[in-house]
């Protein structure tokens, strides 16, 4: 768990962070979004002490993140950013071995940790373990990144505008692998970014950030059907709020007694991909299957377009 309890950051004159006050939950996924100056950023670095608070407190399990060195507690934190900060000159082995090799780790054990990881997010590790950042593709080198935050075994994961750079077919593909390693592993992840698709998408919790404040922080739900503040509201889209609902919503928890025709969608797929799917294959209704392929019922055009509609 990560309390953070009336927290404060200025320069100056300037408050950047204004006594912000939340507790995020252990193996959930909490995104912070907000616009440019917000507060978004600073509040994420207070959390490892790369930025240091003006006031308050956080508190990582009940422990103060002060009652340690900044830089062990920086070892023992995830930190993935933006394009990655790869270093240039290690290989791909050497930059994600760089805090075990900190810790003390003996060699057999960070040879071992190295591989796992890059098998992981599907770096075969004879090909890449000893390939050189600039020989990467953009998304590989951000799977290293990752790779290189998650190799201490960090309960906490800080991640700042992490696929930012990434074009938009390998950044989705990118937040499914996310996703997935966050349900392996049970890391709390907190990430930054301004792309309210990719908040809604990934977010147990949003919290919102606006002019160093915080405005509102709870599930995707809640900020689609009770925005705190106006400015909520111009976040999440006036256009876009029907199908923000459909896009948290699962195919299963909409499914209605019946036979269709056609491939099935699975349980787990959003609404929003179900009803786009109709739309594509031109269907009125598709059957819908569990994990394990069992058909559950079909759902229907009609029944995902009147939940969009209620939502407006």
């Amino acid at each position: 768990m990560i309390e953070i309890d009336g927290i404060t950051k200025r320069y100056d004159d300037t408050t950047v962070v204004d006594n912000v006050t939340m507790t995020i939950q252990p193996r959930t996924v909490t995104v912070i979004v907000g616009t440019s100056g917000s507060g978004k950023t600073t509040l994420l670095r207070m959390i490892n002490r790369l930025v240091e608070p003006t006031s308050g407190t956080i508190r990582l399990d009940g422990e103060d993140n002060r009652s340690v060195p900044g830089f062990e507690l920086r070892r023992r934190i995830g930190y993935a950013i933006q394009g990655h900060g790869l270093f240039p000159h290690r290989t791909v082995a050497e930059n994600i071995a760089t805090v075990p090799v900190l810790l003390g780790w003996d060699a057999s054990r960070i040879d071992a940790k190295v591989a796992e990881l890059l098998a992981l997010f599907q770096l075969d590790p004879e090909t890449f373990a000893n390939r050189l950042p600039h020989e990467l593709s953009g998304g590989q080198q951000q799977r290293v990144g990752v790779a290189r935050a998650l190799a201490a075994e960090p309960n906490v994961l800080l991640m700042d505008e992490p696929f930012g750079a990434l074009d938009p077919i390998i950044r989705a593909k990118a937040q499914e692998d996310l996703l997935a390693i966050q349900r392996l592993l049970g890391t709390t992840i907190i990430l930054v970014t301004h792309d309210m698709e990719e908040a809604f998408h990934l977010a147990d919790r949003i919290a919102v950030m606006d002019k160093g404040k915080l405005v509102q922080y709870g599930p995707p739900s809640e900020l689609v059907e009770r925005p705190a503040t106006g400015f909520v509201e111009t976040l999440i889209g006036a256009a876009e709020r029907p199908f923000r609902m459909l896009s948290i919503g699962t195919a299963g928890a909409a499914v209605e007694a019946g036979e269709a025709a056609g491939a099935s969608i699975a349980a787990t797929t959003t609404q929003r991909d179900a009803l786009a799917e109709l739309l594509w294959s031109g269907r009125n209704a598709a059957p819908v299957s569990d994990a394990d392929g069992r058909p559950m019922g079909r759902i229907t055009l009609d029944a995902l377009v009147q939940r969009a509609a209620r939502r407006r």
